[in-house]
């Protein structure tokens, strides 16, 4: 466990936000759920737990839960020394956990290929495999943020959705947040419009977190804000993060996003995803075949367990929705920015991401 624990001090003294990481043989992760007034560090002891962290959000955004298919699996063949049966169902498992986003499987199925084909110990070989892949998503929240970057301008005041940030990633800045970062970081004056999110006000609590942290200005509001922001002039681009990406183009990110986009259409303003190549599913044609998770109805009659809605009132939180690739000026990724026709040039990705 040498190598993946050498990993975690390395990101410390590069001071990056770490959402998992392995210490003294420990899975740790730091519960989102209690931010930004506690910063929690939960230890994990078994697959099963991780599972359920991700369920209920205690760890979530689509790079970090991509991460836990990387760390899991290493965690099921060290407790197991490498039963790679063992190994399968613990990825089955964490791919049951949130069907949306598809880095999460994708990084299972990476893992557990791996293991499958191992030719020495797979214990060793998958820590080396996790710390590859660790590597992998930072360096591509690195390489999309300096992308995304090139389209802020100097004054510009950008909103963002969600939280698409360093713990929702590999530490850096995410998805939305490392090119909101990396243009703060080359001396841009940006300021930063954060839609609060309900009903997990992951915006309100974490990307403004974020954004105190990176000394970024900002303003919070409620979603339904962010039309009349946009109609009075207040906002000149947006910038949003990504679960999955289809074939041609088409966005699942947190529900609310479709919203925006529509009405970022009628005022004229750019509307961008970032994301990493690892999030476009070039095996979903279009957004119509992205299965939408729908999450339990106290998660928006309460909030943090206090009722704000009578007793017996139904409600309904799909996690997602899907924006169609017509209201999307640009998909940010670690090759470039990718514009339309969205099937055409995303298929030029693929080739390069495959060759």
């Amino acid at each position: 466990m040498r190598l993946i624990e050498e990993l975690a001090n390395r990101h410390r003294e590069s001071e990056l936000a770490l959402p998992i990481w392995f210490e003294n043989r420990t899975l740790r992760l730091l519960d989102q759920l209690k931010l930004p007034f506690e910063e929690d560090i939960q230890s994990i002891a078994s697959i099963e737990e991780l599972g359920e962290a991700i369920r209920s959000m205690m760890i979530r955004g689509s790079g970090a839960i991509g991460l836990c298919g990387a760390y899991g699996v290493y965690l099921a063949a060290y407790q197991s020394k490498g039963d790679v049966e063992k190994i399968r169902q613990a990825g089955d498992l964490l791919k049951s956990t949130r069907p949306t986003a598809v880095n999460l499987m994708k990084t299972v199925d990476e893992m557990v290929a791996t293991a499958v084909s191992a030719q020495g110990d797979v214990v060793e070989t998958l820590e080396q495999k996790a710390v590859e892949i660790i590597e992998r998503q930072l360096e591509f929240e690195y390489q999309l943020g300096k992308y995304g970057a090139e389209l802020i301008e100097d004054g510009d005041t950008i909103m963002t959705h969600c939280h698409s940030g360093a713990l929702g990633g590999a530490g850096y800045g995410g998805r939305a947040l490392s090119v909101i970062r990396a243009a703060h970081e080359q001396g841009k004056n940006i300021h930063v419009f954060t839609c609060e999110t309900r009903p997990y006000l992951q915006g309100a609590r974490i990307t403004a977190y974020e954004l105190k942290k990176f000394g970024i200005p900002h303003t919070l509001i409620t979603d339904n804000m962010s039309g009349f922001c946009m109609n009075t002039g207040k906002i000149d681009k947006i910038v949003v993060g990504s679960d999955r990406v289809s074939a041609n183009g088409d966005l699942a990110n947190k529900v609310g996003t479709y919203m925006h986009a529509l009405a970022a259409k009628e005022n004229g303003i750019p509307f961008y995803t970032a994301t990493s190549s690892h999030t476009i599913d070039f095996d979903t044609p279009s957004g119509d075949a992205i299965e939408v998770e729908m999450r339990n109805a106290d998660e928006v009659t309460q909030i943090k367990g206090v009722r704000i809605a009578p007793e017996g009132t139904s409600a309904l939180y799909p996690s997602f929705d899907i924006t169609p690739n017509k209201l999307i000026s640009g998909i940010i990724t670690e090759k470039g920015v990718i514009t339309a026709p969205f099937e055409q040039n995303l298929g030029r990705l693929n080739e390069k991401v495959n060759v």
